[in-house]
């Protein structure tokens, strides 16, 4: 009887557990793939980035992480909508449902994975300092620039921010909402360096020889692995984008565009819009 009691007690919990775990289940296979096939649309979050994201002359948007968004879109037979969207807010606004995933070179790091999940990576970079003539020209080591007295740029909420603080401690930071107006600081002799994802620093320093060089050329500040940012508990989302990943890794496709953008400026410098 004492058996027969504990059973009746515990089988209505039990209940109660199934319908949440299936609830669970039905919420995770009813995620970002069915919504984007029943509205024909991927919307994809990024940032303007060069070379990942950018304006051209006439305002269109071109880069690597574009071509990519309409890659996947077209493979998945939809239209695709960008929202550009301030980073230091990508992910919250990713998690309030303003677009479907995040397609915008953002690194993998364990604090971002805790509030969303990550797809295998698809491309991989690293951060660069781009440095003032006037200002570090004699700085040549990263103890040089590790000083209270030196002051670096960074995009607000992005990942140069967390290496400047991890690799100079010491120095002043200050964050701006866009690399551009990072940059400018650095140009104006402003701040000693600004930290960018490579290869935007090279980038600069041809731009602008007699003000900027790249600290430490050859050798990039940190290595970043880079993939698609989805909401968490879309465990089918998660399968499709990261098998995408892997078929354009193999296939060749993401290397051969990767290159393009980040090895061919030459190409494509001329159709940019000035001030990114």
């Amino acid at each position: 009887m004492t058996f027969l009691k504990t059973l009746k007690a515990i089988l209505p919990a039990a209940a109660i557990a199934i319908a949440g775990f299936a609830t669970t289940l039905g919420t995770a296979t009813a995620g970002v793939l069915e919504d984007v096939q029943k509205r024909g649309t991927l919307r994809v979050g990024m940032s303007t980035f060069v070379p990942w994201a950018m304006r051209d002359k006439e305002g269109n948007l071109i880069g690597f992480e574009i071509d990519v968004a309409k890659k996947v879109a077209a493979d998945m037979g939809v239209k695709v909508e960008f929202v550009p969207t301030a980073w230091s807010g990508i992910i919250p606004a990713l998690i309030a449902k303003k677009f479907d995933l995040i397609i915008g070179g953002m690194s993998i790091t364990p604090q971002r994975n805790l509030t969303v999940n990550f797809t295998i990576p698809y491309a991989h970079s690293g951060q660069q300092m781009a440095a003032s003539m006037q200002l570090a020209g004699d700085m040549r080591t990263l103890e040089d620039f590790n000083a209270a007295g030196v002051t670096i740029a960074c995009r607000r909420g992005a990942t140069p921010c967390k290496a400047a603080q991890n690799i100079f401690p010491k120095a002043q930071l200050r964050r701006f909402d866009d690399d551009a107006q990072a940059f400018q600081e650095v140009v104006n002799g402003n701040a000693h360096a600004m930290i960018s994802s490579a290869p935007k620093p090279r980038f600069w320093s041809e731009a602008y020889p007699d003000k900027v060089f790249v600290a430490f050329e050859g050798d990039n500040l940190t290595r970043g692995d880079e993939a698609f940012a989805l909401r968490k508990g879309d465990v089918d989302g998660l399968n499709f984008f990261s098998n995408w990943i892997l078929v354009n890794t193999s296939n060749g496709w993401l290397q051969e565009t990767h290159d393009y953008w980040f090895k061919n400026q030459s190409a494509w410098k001329d159709m940019v819009a000035a001030n990114q």
